[in-house]
């Protein structure tokens, strides 16, 4: 029986691992800021191509900030930082709940962190060689002629990330839904039955995320409904290895049982023996 102690312990060793592993994640976010620093600049030009292939040839992005100059391109090279780092930050995440989960989750967890990051970077890479171009292509087209289009470099910023943001976790579609398959959640065919409604849920998740053109919208809510139909693909797979590593558990559980029986039958013949050989 665990004693109250005991799992005080248990707590506060829980604590001082989930301690290590921020203290970790954010030496590796640092270094590879330091990294960034010098480049902060270049960083922020970088990611301001696609606005500034669509403006005038005398356009350019502003400053209203007095210190924005300075500021935003060291946010950007920081968030730059954290994206870089994602796969490390999701291994520290997997190290530290791999403890509590059963052998079969294991199986099943880890692929699919490998998928989310793999997902996540796509989205990143999807929003801004295809969707920017075309957003702010159909932004700069429809304000009036007298106006001068000139994005402030702090807002730019916001809305780069809001967005960029919004496509990587988009793009985790499949990996939710094989989430929810595995844990029971629902099925492949009830998943199957309410298609039509994914696909209102997908245009309306993208009208909000984007920009207010069917363009935008659109360019979010296809790879969605596309990346649900892998997600339904695959489950079959993941569904699988659960199963097996159930049965091969069950199996486990029974030999265990037999040998159990066993020992507890040779107990009672050497009882049995004994009371025999006191009596003679």
């Amino acid at each position: 029986m665990t004693t109250n102690s005991e799992k005080e312990l248990s707590f506060i060793g829980h604590l001082v691992e989930l301690r290590d592993k921020l203290i970790k994640s954010v030496i590796a976010i640092l270094v590879v800021f330091v990294c960034l620093f010098p480049f902060a600049d270049e960083v922020y030009t970088f990611i301001a191509n696609p606005i500034l292939k669509v403006l005038p040839s005398d356009g350019n992005i502003i400053a209203i900030g007095v210190i924005s100059p300075f500021l935003t391109p060291l946010k950007m090279a920081l968030i730059f930082a954290v994206y870089i780092t994602m796969p490390f930050l999701l291994y520290q995440l997997w190290t530290f709940i791999a403890p509590a989960l059963y052998k079969h989750e294991k199986k099943i967890i880890f692929p699919l962190v490998i998928s989310s990051t793999i997902l996540f970077y796509a989205g990143l890479m999807f929003a801004f060689y295809v969707v920017f171009p075309v957003a702010f292509g159909f932004l700069t087209s429809i304000g009036p002629k007298i106006v001068n289009f000139t994005p402030d470099i702090q807002y730019y910023l916001d809305f780069v990330l809001k967005v960029s943001f919004a496509f990587g976790v988009a793009f985790e579609v499949p990996v939710a839904t094989i989430l929810l398959i595995i844990f029971g959640a629902t099925t492949a065919e009830k998943l199957k039955k309410n298609r039509p409604y994914v696909i209102i849920g997908a245009f309306i998740l993208g009208m909000l995320l984007t920009p207010p053109d069917v363009i935008s919208q659109t360019l979010i809510a296809i790879p969605m409904w596309l990346l649900f139909e892998a997600g339904l693909f695959f489950s079959p797979m993941f569904k699988k290895i659960k199963k097996d590593e159930k049965e091969e558990t069950h199996s486990q559980d029974s030999e265990n049982e037999n040998q159990d029986d066993l020992d507890d039958e040779f107990d009672q013949i050497e009882a049995e023996m004994d009371e025999f050989e006191r009596k003679n």
